[in-house]
C-alpha cells in the first residue's frame, strides 16, 4: 500500500521477522523515529505505474541517507583525527607570513592561501602544495579538509605514513578487510594526503600509494597533496600524474619554517649561506684606517659598488678575483644574503663542498641521486660559487666543473664566482666563458688580506698588481 498524491511513500505495515522462539515480531526500523516520510521504517515506495520496472520496490528514505552520511563523516573524522586539527583554518592562517619575509616569499604564501581557499570552496581537480618544513602546507591542507567536512563533503585526511599503517593494520583486524579499507581510501569524495614522500619506499608501499593515486587520477576525484620533496624524487608513474596541468594545480611555498623563523628552510641543504649571515653590505669594511693606499681603498669601494649593483639586478656573471681574505667571500655572501632576504632562491656553496656533495651521491646509503643533485646546482636561480681553484683538479672534477659552467653560460643564469687563482690558471674552457664581456664582469680586488685591521706583509704584491691590470 502507498500514500496517495506523493512521489514517495512508506509501507503502512512493518515487516516482521521470526523471533528467537519462533514467534513473529516487528523488525526494528532504520529510519529516524520522527521522520515524517517513513515514520521510522527507513524505506519508502515510490508512486509508479504498475508496468514500471521499479513498481513496488522499496528504496532508502532520505533520513536513512542522512544517518549514513553522518556515520560516514564521524568515521572519517575519527580516522583523520581532524578534531586535533580544528584550529587549522583559513581564518587562523597568516597569508603574509611573519614580519621580515621577502616579496617572493610573501607572494608564494599568498598564492598558496588563495589557491587553497578556492579549492575548499569548490573541490575539483588536484592541489599539490610543496615547500620546506613549517612553511604552512599542513595548515592549508587541514583548513581545506575542515571546511569540506563543515560543508558535508565526505573527507579523509591522512599523512601518507599513517595511511600505510592503517592499511597494514587490517591484516590483524577481524572487523575490517584490507579490500574494504583500501576502497574506502581511494574512493572517498575528497582525499587529503599530507607529508607525501616521507613514507618508506618498500615495493609494497610504493605499489599501494600508486594504486590510490592512479585510481583517483583516472576517476578525477578531488585530491590534495602536500610534500617537501622535489617532483624528481617521486616515483615516475606518480610524477607523470602530478605533472598533468589539466588536472593538477601545483604551488610551491618559498617561506621559511614558521616555527623557527630564523632558520631559512627554503635554503637547499647544499647551501652554506647560514654560516655567512653576518656578511652583508653593511658590515663590509673599506679599511680606510687600515693602512691601505688611496688606490686600494678606491678599489675596495669599486668592488663594493659592483657587488651591490649585481645584487639589485643579478644578470650574467660576476667574477671576483683577489688574494685570500681580501673580501671576495664577504661580498659574494652579501650578494647572496641580499637576494635571499628579498625572498629569492640562492644557492651559496664552496666549490670543494659542492664536489663532495656530488661524490656523496655515489654512496649506497645516499638518499640523493646524482642527476638530481647536479641539476639542482646547475639550474639554481642564483648560484654563488666560492673558492674556485682550491679543489683537487682530477679529470672527473675538471669535467664536472666544465659541464656546470657551460650549462649556466648557455642559459645565461646569474652566477657569482670567487677565486684566488689567476685567470690563466683556470681551465681554458671555463676561462673563455669568463672572458666574454657580453655576459661576464671580472673585478680584481687589489687590496691585501684583511688581518685584524692591519696591513699584512706585501708577499703578494706582484700578484695584486697583475690583477689590478685586468680589473674592468
Amino acid at each position: 500500500m502507498s500514500k496517495a498524491n506523493s512521489k514517495t511513500s512508506s509501507s503502512t505495515e512493518r515487516p516482521t521477522d521470526s523471533g528467537p522462539s519462533g514467534s513473529i515480531g516487528p523488525r526494528p526500523g532504520r529510519g529516524r523515529p520522527d521522520c515524517p516520510v517513513c515514520g521510522g521504517l527507513g524505506y519508502v515506495r515510490r508512486d509508479l505505474p504498475v508496468d514500471h520496472p521499479d513498481f513496488g520496490r522499496v528504496t532508502p528514505c532520505t533520513c536513512v541517507e542522512e544517518i549514513d552520511r553522518g556515520r560516514q563523516t564521524e568515521r572519517l573524522q575519527r580516522l583523520s583525527r581532524l578534531d586535533q586539527l580544528r584550529h587549522y583554518s583559513f581564518q587562523s592562517f597568516q597569508p603574509h607570513g611573519r614580519i621580515g619575509l621577502g616579496a617572493t616569499q610573501q607572494a608564494s604564501l599568498e598564492q598558496a592561501f588563495n589557491q587553497a581557499r578556492a579549492f575548499a570552496s569548490a573541490p575539483n581537480g588536484w592541489l599539490v602544495l610543496s615547500g620546506g618544513y613549517g612553511c604552512g602546507k599542513t595548515h592549508l591542507a587541514a583548513a581545506i579538509a575542515n571546511q569540506a567536512v563543515d560543508s558535508g563533503v565526505p573527507t579523509l585526511y591522512l599523512t601518507v605514513p599513517d595511511l600505510l599503517d592503517w592499511l597494514r593494520a587490517t591484516y590483524d583486524d577481524e572487523s575490517s578487510t584490507f579490500e574494504a579499507r583500501f576502497e574506502e581510501i581511494r574512493a572517498v569524495r575528497l582525499l587529503v594526503l599530507d607529508d607525501f614522500g616521507s613514507h618508506s619506499a618498500t615495493p609494497w608501499a610504493q605499489e599501494k600509494v600508486f594504486q590510490i593515486i592512479n585510481h583517483r587520477y583516472v576517476s578525477r576525484l578531488p585530491t590534495v597533496i602536500t610534500t617537501n620533496v622535489d617532483l624528481d624524487e617521486v616515483d615516475g608513474r606518480i610524477r607523470s600524474r602530478l605533472a598533468d596541468p589539466e588536472l593538477v594545480t601545483r604551488v610551491h611555498i618559498h617561506a621559511p619554517d614558521y616555527r623557527q623563523p630564523t632558520l631559512d628552510s627554503s635554503q637547499s641543504d647544499l647551501s652554506t649561506l647560514a654560516h655567512h649571515e653576518r656578511q652583508t653590505f653593511g658590515t663590509f669594511s673599506l679599511r680606510e684606517e687600515g693602512g691601505l693606499t688611496a688606490e686600494e681603498v678606491r678599489n675596495l669601494k669599486g668592488a663594493l659598488e659592483t657587488a651591490h649593483h649585481f645584487a639589485e639586478d643579478p644578470r650574467g656573471w660576476l667574477v671576483l678575483l683577489g688574494a685570500y681574505a681580501s673580501g671576495k667571500t664577504h661580498l659574494a655572501a652579501a650578494i647572496a644574503n641580499y637576494r635571499n632576504s628579498a625572498g629569492h632562491q640562492v644557492l651559496f656553496v664552496e666549490v670543494p663542498d659542492l664536489l663532495d656533495h656530488l661524490r656523496a651521491t655515489f654512496s649506497p646509503s645516499s638518499n640523493a641521486r646524482y642527476d638530481r643533485r647536479f641539476d639542482e646546482i646547475r639550474s639554481a636561480q642564483l648560484l654563488v660559487l666560492d673558492d674556485l681553484g682550491t679543489q683537487n683538479m682530477t679529470p672527473w672534477v675538471r669535467e664536472k666543473l666544465y659541464q656546470l659552467f657551460n650549462y649556466r653560460y648557455n642559459a645565461e643564469l646569474p652566477t657569482v664566482i670567487t677565486t684566488s687563482d689567476e685567470l690563466e690558471e683556470i681551465d681554458a674552457r671555463i676561462q673563455t666563458r669568463m672572458l666574454d664581456s657580453r655576459l661576464c664582469r671580472v673585478y680584481a680586488i687589489t687590496a691585501p688580506a684583511f688581518v685584524g685591521g692591519k696591513r699584512p706583509p706585501r708577499a703578494h704584491a706582484a700578484a695584486e698588481k697583475r690583477r689590478a691590470s685586468r680589473s674592468r
